[in-house]
């Protein structure tokens, strides 16, 4: 039994972002398959949120958007040969070679999707260049206000009672910073498990931080460091144990 979608709207302002989330019903079977016509693909998934989104713009209108429209542009939907292992066979023999089956489909029927999210702006936008930078997990660890949360479920399919294919967004803000996770799920029964994951983070600084040494320090990016100790001397003198009658004190 899946769950009720009432359609809401959602708005939160973060600096210069606003963060927007849209969640409606499902799109109806006549727009479903004239999306499907303009998609190339002989059908979409059973429940196509198409009106979805969760959209982050910056006053200056660049920012970027996930919907469920632009996820399936990503599907492979010329080639859907998909080679699984027989279930009992597989697990006796462990050789693909010798125990598998083609599933043939005029297109990818998991509904596999790379999509990244789409950017927006027309006279700037986002550009987007390779890394080695990494999200600091220890810090969405840290315990923080959430003073915006928003799920939104952009399509889910069973594959004919055979698993589930969905693809849903999250988004979380905290004072400190905002936290997107994209997520597009599959699960073939007896065959496989499939995750394709986009997180995006965004750190803020308030401006009353910068005041505050012990707050801002955890923003600032470590730049050097240096590691010592301190050794005791090498030769040490003992040193001379008091007598006893320096110790003592005399009363009357």
């Amino acid at each position: 039994m899946h769950p009720v979608f009432q359609s809401s709207r959602r708005d939160f302002t973060f600096g210069p972002w606003k963060l927007s989330a849209a969640r409606t019903h499902i799109m109806k079977s006549a727009q479903a398959e004239r999306l499907a016509d303009e998609l190339h693909m002989p059908s979409l998934p059973e429940m196509m949120f198409g009106d979805n989104i969760l959209r982050i713009q910056h006053d200056h209108g660049f920012g970027i958007e996930f919907n469920a429209t632009d996820a399936l542009k990503c599907v492979n939907n010329c080639q859907g040969m998909i080679k699984v292992a027989c279930a009992e066979e597989w697990q006796e023999s462990r050789s693909e070679t010798e125990h598998t089956k083609e599933v043939v489909k005029p297109y990818d029927w998991t509904y596999t999707t790379d999509y990244k999210g789409t950017l927006l702006g027309d006279t700037a936008t986002l550009k987007v260049v390779p890394t080695t930078e990494h999200i600091n997990t220890e810090k969405l660890k840290a315990r923080e206000q959430i003073m915006f949360f928003e799920e939104v479920l952009l399509f889910e399919d069973e594959l004919h009672d055979h698993g589930v294919s969905s693809l849903s967004v999250k988004v979380r803000v905290m004072p400190s910073s905002f936290f997107v996770l994209l997520r597009f799920f599959l699960r073939v029964d007896g065959v496989l498990i499939r995750m394709n994951d986009t997180r995006l983070h965004h750190e803020h600084v308030p401006p009353s931080l910068f005041t505050e040494p012990n707050e801002i320090s955890q923003y600032l990016p470590i730049k050097e460091t240096i590691c010592e100790k301190l050794e005791f001397p090498e030769k040490l003198e003992p040193k001379p144990e008091a007598s006893l009658e320096t110790m003592c004190v005399k009363s009357k």
